[in-house]
């Protein structure tokens, strides 16, 4: 039984990795995990300076799922280059860098910093707000979204995959220009932007006031607009939004999606991406299914 996929010119073992900002940077989950099964770990968004993050608090829970306004706090490129990827190089998996910025010269400072390094792939989170564009997240303009992939291609050693906002009107147009500016694969969803009230404090859950809502809830959501991406272009998707189970990462895979990612399941389950391995496994060997590519993109 094959489980391998092919992704953007990198061999995968399996098509399970983590969503980016639910798993650290491996280490923090490598106690409960054993990370050689992992198809890739997909680290924390990495800056080119430390990130502090938004005030507190910052996060909470809903119905179905949760809402994050972490900030994408993390220690910054050099940090992670001296102690995170030499964690990651001790085990047999592929590493997936997910770079963040706030103008395409900051993306591009950590996307140089890391083409020496030995790193698969570098994940570029364009959700990020574009301070020289009056805030508005790189991924929601089309027109934003192919310039900021041109550039990042340009400097790039490693295939470049765009995480692509969900909180846009049409998503195939947001591929459509991942896809034109030379991006080799997209992921999607990031979060849907959502809010919660404390109605007995009369104010916002959330410091921030809005958060990035994940988990359960925005499963039919995100297997929609992973289906939509993944026919409207010709490079491999890495879905996820509310993964918990091999049925709901197989959903996606049907839908088109090369590859998975379990997130906000990390948290409350920190063995979710390996039940989900082994649930695939389980479901091809139930129904005869030689080799997952059979699978991907299958319901038209």
């Amino acid at each position: 039984m094959n489980l391998s996929v092919d992704f953007a010119g990198v061999k995968m073992k399996n098509p399970v990795t983590t969503a980016s900002g639910t798993f650290g940077s491996g280490e923090e989950f490598s106690e409960y995990v054993d990370l050689n099964r992992l198809g890739a770990v997909t680290t924390k968004g990495v800056a080119s300076i430390p990130w502090p993050g938004n005030d507190t608090p910052r996060v909470c829970e809903t119905y179905g799922g949760m809402l994050n306004a972490i900030g994408l706090q993390n220690p910054g490129i050099d940090t992670f280059v001296n102690r995170d990827i030499p964690f990651l190089k001790k085990y047999d998996t592929n590493i997936i860098v997910n770079v963040c910025g706030k103008t395409p010269e900051e993306y591009i400072e950590v996307v140089d910093r890391l083409a020496s390094e030995d790193v698969s792939m570098l994940e570029i989170n364009i959700s990020c707000p574009n301070v020289k564009a009056g805030g508005i997240a790189f991924g929601q303009d089309p027109k934003l979204v192919e310039q900021i992939t041109g550039k990042i291609k340009a400097h790039a050693k490693q295939p470049v995959i765009m995480k692509l906002s969900p909180n846009v009107t049409d998503i195939t147009e947001m591929a459509k220009a991942a896809e034109a500016g030379g991006a080799d694969a997209i992921s999607l969803i990031n979060t849907l932007t959502g809010m919660k009230i404390d109605i007995n404090r009369r104010t916002f859950a959330l410091a921030n006031k809005t958060g990035g809502m994940s988990g359960p809830a925005v499963k039919p959501v995100a297997v929609r607009m992973v289906y939509q991406a993944a026919n409207a272009v010709n490079i491999p998707v890495l879905g996820m939004g509310g993964i918990r189970t091999a049925e709901d990462a197989l959903e996606f895979i049907m839908a088109g999606a090369t590859m998975v990612a379990v997130g906000t399941a990390n948290f409350n389950n920190p063995a979710a991406t390996i039940e989900v391995i082994d649930g695939i496994a389980e479901f091809m060997d139930k129904n005869g299914v030689k080799d997952i590519n059979e699978l991907i993109g299958c319901v038209k």
